[in-house]
C-alpha cells in the first residue's frame, strides 16, 4: 500500500508485493518474528511425563531415567519401557552413570569405590570394588568398546581398562610423563574407537585403545559434555555447542527462553533432551 499526497487529499495505490513485503518486514522486527528466529533451531517432537530425578541417552535413543521412588527405566526410541533396575540405592546414590555401551550398564558409586554392572534388561551381570584391585582413586568410569572398563586412577596417573573381574587388562604411561599439567577428568567416554576424557579447564583429550595420546580438543568450560560418532556436544553460558570431528565445524545454539526451567540438559545424537519437574521435553536439532 502506497500513500499519494495530493492537495487537500490524501489517495492510496494498493500494491499487493508491496504490502506483503512491509508485512513480512515488521513481522521480523517484532518480538514475535524474533521468537520465531530463535525457535528455528530445535523442533518439538514429544514429551515424556513422568516424575524423575536423573536421565540419560545411548546412541540408539534408548532413554534411561531414575525415577522419584529410586526405580531405573529404560525406554527405547519410542518411549515404550523395555526394562527396569529397582535396587539402585542399594551402595547410596551412584555417582555416575554409564550407558555408551547398550550391552552394559555401569552404575558407579565413588564412596564405595564400587561399580555395578548390568546387562541390557537392567539384570545384575556382576559387581566390583575397586580397592579389592589396590584401585583407590577413581572419579569417573566408562564402559569400553570391547566389554571392559575404562577408569582413570588419580592415584598413579593411568588411564587403565579392567575387565569385569577387575583384572587389569592395559594401562597407559604416567601422565605425569606426557602433560605438563595432568587433567582431572570429569568425563570418560569410550566413542568410534577412542577414548575421550574431559577436563573443563583443560578440555577434550583423546587416546587410541591402547591408552595412547592422540589428540586435545580445547573446549573449555563446557558441562554436560557428550560425544557420538560425528560430534562433541557440550553447554556453556546457556549455549549449546556441536563440534563436527569430520569438518572440525564448530556451531553454536543459543538456547530460547522457552525451554523454560530445567533440571537438566543433554544433547546426543542431534536431539535436544530437557529434564523438567513434568517429564523429559524431546527436541530434533536443525
Amino acid at each position: 500500500m502506497i500513500f499519494m499526497k495530493r492537495t487537500g487529499t490524501i489517495s492510496f495505490t494498493y500494491h499487493p508485493l508491496r504490502a506483503m513485503l512491509l508485512c513480512v518486514v515488521v513481522f521480523l522486527l517484532s518480538p514475535m518474528g524474533s521468537f520465531a528466529q530463535n525457535d528455528s533451531n530445535f523442533h518439538f517432537i514429544k514429551t515424556i511425563a513422568g516424575d524423575y530425578t536423573y536421565f540419560d541417552v545411548d546412541n540408539l535413543d534408548n532413554i534411561f531415567l531414575i525415577t522419584r521412588n529410586n526405580q531405573l527405566k529404560k525406554l527405547n526410541n519410542n518411549g515404550d519401557s523395555v526394562a527396569a533396575y529397582n535396587d539402585v540405592k542399594k551402595y547410596g546414590n551412584p555417582s555416575s552413570i554409564d550407558v555408551t555401551n547398550p550391552l552394559k550398564i555401569l552404575l558407579y558409586y565413588k564412596n564405595y569405590a564400587t561399580v555395578v554392572i548390568l546387562d541390557r534388561l537392567l539384570s545384575v551381570r556382576n559387581s566390583i570394588n575397586f580397592r579389592k584391585q589396590n584401585i583407590f582413586s577413581v572419579q569417573r568410569i566408562a564402559a569400553s568398546y570391547d566389554n571392559n572398563i575404562w577408569l582413570f586412577d588419580e592415584q598413579d596417573y593411568k588411564l587403565k581398562k579392567i575387565d569385569e573381574d577387575g583384572t587389569l587388562l592395559q594401562e597407559s604411561t604416567d601422565w605425569r610423563m606426557l602433560f605438563d599439567s595432568v587433567p582431572v577428568p570429569e568425563q570418560l567416554i569410550d566413542q568410534s574407537q577412542f577414548v575421550y576424557l574431559y577436563d573443563p579447564q583443560k578440555g577434550f583429550y583423546v587416546f587410541d585403545y591402547y591408552g595412547g595420546f592422540k589428540n586435545r580438543y580445547a573446549f573449555l568450560n563446557w558441562n554436560q559434555v557428550a560425544v557420538n560418532s560425528k560430534n562433541l556436544y557440550g553447554f556453556s553460558d546457556q549455549t549449546l555447542y556441536s563440534y563436527t570431528l569430520n569438518s572440525m565445524q564448530l556451531k553454536a545454539f543459543p538456547l530460547p527462553s522457552f525451554f523454560g526451567d530445567y533440571l537438566s540438559i543433554k544433547a546426543m545424537n542431534g536431539k535436544l533432551y530437557l529434564l523438567k519437574s513434568s517429564g523429559i521435553d524431546i527436541y530434533q536439532m536443525k
